[in-house]
């Protein structure tokens, strides 16, 4: 009883009473967490995570589809105050607007110090939200930091236009996968990085009449893709094999 008024769980996939409405299966999903909250400001809290999240609280829970039961879940979650939120497939249901107002009140809950541990394979869901990233494999981590400590495991893709000759540019240590085409009496070049050797890059970029230039760092969905060794199909196709969860 007392680690149910810690913490607030929301799973991936919402089950509830099917007789009971919308509104009387939140009220007994935080029941075990009014303690002393006054019930006037409960009251109000409640109708206003209803408006936000455009849920109708009178219709039976046989009623609702997939989104409407996830909405429930997550207006008792975020109803209560507890030192941990943990979110499981949170947003699985939910269209994109929905998203953007749960996206909103983890960061209201975030400034407030409240912890929460995201598990998605939403990847911009987590790259939005999440501090830290833990990518998880057949039920092991295989890479775990900040998204920043993160992205210097891999490339930084960019793409310059150049007045001079760049074929110097294929043979520079640090630089992948490099391409040039003209583009009037400029030449595209288009290459990753590692980010250890930007600052080299740059400076010979520069030397090279630089007129315009677009870097592009790595994407948690990139270091996902190191790891899980697939086409992004594979993500769809193969959830199970791994994972991410955010903190």
């Amino acid at each position: 009883m007392a680690l149910h008024r810690r913490l607030s769980y929301v799973p991936g996939d919402v089950s509830l009473w099917p007789n009971l409405t919308g509104g009387e299966a939140i009220d007994y999903l935080t029941r075990l967490h009014r303690g002393s909250t006054d019930p006037a400001a409960l009251k109000s809290r409640k109708a206003a995570l209803l408006e936000s999240f455009e849920l109708d609280p009178t219709k039976k829970a046989r009623t609702y589809s997939k989104g409407n039961r996830q909405k429930v879940a997550l207006v008792a979650a975020f109803l209560v105050d507890p030192e941990l939120y943990i979110f499981d497939e949170p947003t699985s249901g939910l269209d994109p607007l929905m998203e953007a107002v749960f996206t909103d009140h983890v960061r209201q809950v975030k400034a407030a110090g409240k912890a929460v541990l995201l598990s998605s394979h939403i990847l911009s869901e987590v790259e939005k939200l999440c501090d830290t990233v833990t990518i998880i494999r057949s039920g092991r981590t295989v890479e775990s930091g900040t998204i920043a400590e993160l992205r210097h495991l891999t490339h930084t893709s960019v793409s310059a236009l150049v007045a001079h000759d760049p074929s110097g540019l294929a043979r520079r240590a640090g630089i992948h996968d490099f391409t040039s085409s003209r583009a009037g009496n400029m030449t595209q070049v288009g290459f990753s990085v590692d980010n250890t050797k930007m600052n080299d890059v740059m400076t010979a970029l520069t030397g090279l009449g630089l007129h315009s230039l677009t870097a592009t760092p790595p994407s948690v969905e990139e270091l996902f893709m190191r790891h899980y060794g697939g086409t992004s199909n594979n993500i769809s196709n193969g959830r199970r094999g791994a994972e991410v969860v955010g903190r």
